[in-house]
């Protein structure tokens, strides 16, 4: 683990793999923090540089006061390649992460080298329901709303399962701070990347959990369709963390795509 001021914040991250590799950058979803990658990323390390990070607001990274915009994330994230000294990445993004990565990959075409965007969209949810739990966070933080957020990450065999599992997974979300997951709701709430997908122009393999109750798989289907030659995959018996839920087919999945890309 590591720690840098970039962007004006200190970011938490963590860099593994070989340092004279291509680089691939896992970026987490809202209320999350990258140990949600355990599961997956070393899988990558012998052939990439592999870097994880917590997004502003979340993990052991600085919290601001909020709101957010997407570009506040986006700029976090190419603030942090520079520190690293990564001039290009491949970027894997989950929810909120793939909406980063999206933005990233229309302001700096040049620095990104392939997308794989897991249970997100070019557009998530409408600006009044994020609006109804940005008040609901800021009145009674994250605990009152967090069995609702669990059942749409994880299927309901998952909860039934895995149940301890999904205790320390609330324990996670519910120890975000409360005006940083509210941030990043703002930021979400008002980015519209829709008008942006056409220009996007790097491999790119958009992933759905066919159990997604946060990105359904028809979303993110609508958004492969608006970008030039992506590729559509569903996981099945999967919510919205495929990382946590199906860490091997995800793990498949990205590896063809990186393979297909021509980075390994």
């Amino acid at each position: 683990m590591a720690f840098v001021r970039a962007n004006g914040i200190v970011l938490h991250h963590q860099v593994t793999g070989r340092p004279d590799a291509p680089a691939l950058v896992f970026n987490n979803s809202l209320g999350s923090d990258f140990r949600t990658w355990q599961t997956v990323a070393p899988h990558f390390a012998d052939r990439f540089r592999v870097v994880l990070y917590d997004k502003r607001g979340h993990g052991l990274s600085d919290a601001p006061p909020a709101p957010y915009t997407m570009d506040d994330h986006t700029d976090d994230l190419l603030a942090l390649l520079d520190h690293l000294e990564i001039g290009s990445a491949a970027l894997v993004g989950l929810s909120v992460g793939g909406m980063i990565a999206q933005r990233a990959a229309v302001r700096v075409p040049g620095r990104v080298r392939a997308l794989v965007l897991c249970c997100t969209a070019a557009k998530i949810g409408a600006p009044e329901l994020w609006a109804e739990r940005i008040a609901a966070v800021e009145k009674g933080g994250i605990e009152p709303i967090a069995d609702t957020v669990l059942q749409r990450w994880f299927t309901p065999d998952f909860h039934t399962n895995r149940r301890d599992e999904v205790a320390g997974w609330r324990n996670m979300l519910v120890r975000i701070p409360a005006h940083g997951y509210a941030g990043t709701c703002a930021a979400i709430r008002d980015a519209d990347l829709t008008a942006d997908a056409g220009r996007i122009d790097v491999p790119t393999l958009c992933i759905a959990g066919d159990q997604d109750g946060s990105t359904p798989a028809d979303v993110v289907r609508n958004t492969a369709s608006l970008i030039p030659g992506a590729r559509f995959e569903l996981i099945e018996g999967c919510g919205h963390i495929p990382c946590i839920e199906k860490p091997a087919a995800l793990t498949q999945l990205i590896q063809s795509h990186l393979q297909e890309a021509f980075l390994v």
